[in-house]
């Protein structure tokens, strides 16, 4: 009996430790949206903004609620065409989050 030719590209063992603490250090991801705060000096504070103040699309949201109040009653005379544009496009954008924002409430309602 003529002896088989045997090739293998696995490792003979394979096995991996998964230990969530060390994948979430790797920068791993654990679902499907996770929010990465960065380099900050003070993890924690950054953490207890978002439990008790609000996330951060809901922090922007109130920023961008609160810019258009005053873009729409501040005197904006004497702007230059690209600050002028860099308005527009923020309202534009603010006016964009609002629609999504509607579309979700008639979905959650229907």
């Amino acid at each position: 009996m003529s002896k088989s030719f045997q090739f293998s590209v696995a490792p003979q063992k394979l096995w991996q430790a998964i230990n969530p603490w060390t994948f979430y250090q790797q920068g791993a991801q654990f679902g499907l949206i996770n929010i990465d705060l960065g380099q900050t000096p003070h993890p924690e504070i950054e953490q207890a903004v978002l439990d008790e103040v609000g996330s951060y699309g809901r922090q922007l949201g109130r920023i961008g609620d609160a810019l258009e109040v005053l873009i729409d009653h501040l005197k904006l005379d004497g702007l230059s065409e690209a600050e002028a544009d860099a308005l527009e496009i923020l309202k534009g954008q603010l006016a964009e989050v609002r629609q999504v924002k509607r579309r979700a409430r008639e979905a959650q309602a229907a």
